[in-house]
């Protein structure tokens, strides 16, 4: 039996060059290589070839068999480059395109502004106290000068828990605890965070629930100049540096003289618009001097030792620094309205 080698082996090279992917190789090798493949259909038709050609046949088709293996490894390795450098091309990130940015949570916007105000009286060398929600009438009236059958307790409708317990009506609460804690090292200054409670109908200014920062300063030869000073401060850190503020006489019984502090008007600048019904002043806070009654009712010296004492809305400020028009949106859950407030940091 006789076979054309350079003819079968031209075939088996366009048969291999032939494959698309290595699916296609593979089924080439068990074709060409495999146990009924051609190879070893040759290798089988040994037994026919005459002795005298038997060493010439199998040197053939051994040959052969090894140029093929030799092929069907190199086409093989070929195609699986190609296929990995598709999978490259096709999974390849384009980083000049922009990202796709993560949902982050924030902080609520009372939150921000609580914070900033705690910063700034920090940077004045400020400590912050925190108290109890559910406060004793000895600290959230008595101590602040308001007696069980003083008036001004009909200002504030109170949530009470029994005869001698209620939802804090204001921080002025915690300044009691810390002049009463602290009346010994003086000199006091601290700012105090909290919710307090009071039975308001809600609506877009008013609140039953609201956010309070008070702070207190305690020691000798403090003045009014001095309480103008830190508001000043204040005002221009939350709202600009162009802020300007007033003082108006105001009564509250912890203080004495009492005052309402009016800050410019962010809209108009002071000339005079509707927000600020065209007074050019908003007012943002309540303080004074602390009541000497206040203070030896904590056993600090009246005679010998001054303060004073200031309170504000953290929702005020906060309506004031972003232009909210409505309390409500602060406590309803809006993420909408919420989602405006995001930082990335």
């Amino acid at each position: 039996m006789t076979h054309n080698w350079k003819q079968l082996e031209k075939e088996f090279i366009e048969k291999i060059e032939s494959a698309k992917d290595l699916n296609s190789i593979e089924n080439i090798r068990i074709e060409l290589l495999g146990k009924k493949g051609q190879i070893n259909s040759l290798m089988a038709q040994m037994r026919t070839v005459a002795k005298e050609k038997k060493k010439e046949y199998g040197m053939a088709v051994n040959s052969l068999k090894q140029l093929t293996e030799s092929l069907i490894a190199e086409k093989t390795a070929g195609l699986k480059e190609a296929e990995i450098l598709q999978q490259i091309q096709e999974d390849k990130i384009d980083i000049t395109l922009p990202a796709n940015r993560g949902k982050y949570g924030t902080l609520h916007p009372l939150t921000v502004v609580q914070q900033e105000i705690e910063d700034i009286f920090i940077g004045m060398g400020y400590a912050v106290v925190e108290g109890p929600e559910v406060e004793l009438d000895l600290y959230n009236f008595e101590r602040a000068n308001i007696p069980a059958d003083h008036p001004s307790r009909d200002m504030q409708d109170t949530f009470y828990v029994d005869v001698n317990r209620l939802l804090r009506t204001q921080t002025t609460a915690i300044q009691m605890r810390v002049l009463e804690e602290e009346h010994d090292i003086l000199p006091i200054k601290v700012v105090c965070p909290g919710k307090v409670y009071r039975k308001d109908d809600d609506d877009a200014t008013h609140s039953h629930q609201f956010v309070q920062v008070e702070g207190l300063v305690v020691g000798e030869n403090i003045t009014v100049g001095d309480l103008k000073g830190s508001l000043e401060l204040l005002a221009r850190s939350m709202f600009g540096s162009a802020r300007e503020i007033r003082l108006r006489q105001s009564y509250f019984p912890f203080t004495e003289p009492s005052i309402e502090i009016d800050v410019t008007c962010h809209i108009c600048g002071g000339v005079g618009c509707p927000t600020c019904k065209n007074t050019g002043w908003i007012e943002i806070l309540g303080a004074g001097m602390v009541h000497p009654r206040v203070l030896d009712m904590a056993g600090i010296d009246s005679k010998k030792y001054t303060g004073f004492a200031f309170g504000v809305g953290i929702e005020r400020v906060a309506m004031l620094k972003y232009g909210v028009d409505d309390i409500r949106h602060f406590y309803t859950n809006n993420i909408k309205f919420l989602d405006t407030f995001k930082r990335f940091e």
